[in-house]
């Protein structure tokens, strides 16, 4: 599985962790050990524009996610396909101001934003109840397996 992380943003950013994270919640969906993913940190002026170019809303967001070949997660009882997955774009510094509303790290929350970047690549949703609750269900599962694995790394 080929995952760049690319940190154009002015914020330090453990970016072996958001590889790695990425790279767990990949293999939880069972994607192709071949996908290719790129996760992009940028400053909060580009964010704003790749805001307003794909979404035609003002102001910079936390995580804009672009998919491409529109893999979706495996079935146990089917072969994963290989493919490019897309990108998933962050922005630090609005992430910072979320953790801090939040009462958690920028890390954990660029650790959720990812996570959820890589959902809704995979085709996940929040549009409507049921697909909030399903998308930030298994977001939930996800973070905490990770950080469960993670710490046992130490």
């Amino acid at each position: 599985m080929t995952i760049e992380v690319n940190n154009e943003s002015d914020v330090e950013v453990d970016e072996k962790a958001l590889s790695d994270l990425a790279r767990f919640v990949l293999d939880q969906q069972r994607i192709h050990p071949a996908a290719e993913l790129a996760v992009m940190l940028v400053d909060t002026g580009a964010m704003e524009q790749l805001h307003v170019q794909w979404m035609d809303e003002p102001g910079p967001t936390d995580v804009l996610s672009f998919p491409m070949d529109e893999l979706r997660p495996t079935p146990d009882d089917e072969d994963p396909v290989p493919g490019l997955l897309g990108d998933v774009v962050l922005c630090p510094q609005v992430a910072a101001t979320q953790a801090r509303a939040a009462g958690h790290s920028t890390e954990d929350e660029l650790h959720l934003l990812t996570t959820h970047g890589i959902l809704h690549l995979l085709g996940y949703d929040h549009a409507e109840p049921e697909e909030e609750k399903t998308m930030f269900g298994l977001q939930k599962q996800l973070l905490s397996d990770w950080r469960d694995a993670w710490q046992g790394r130490s």
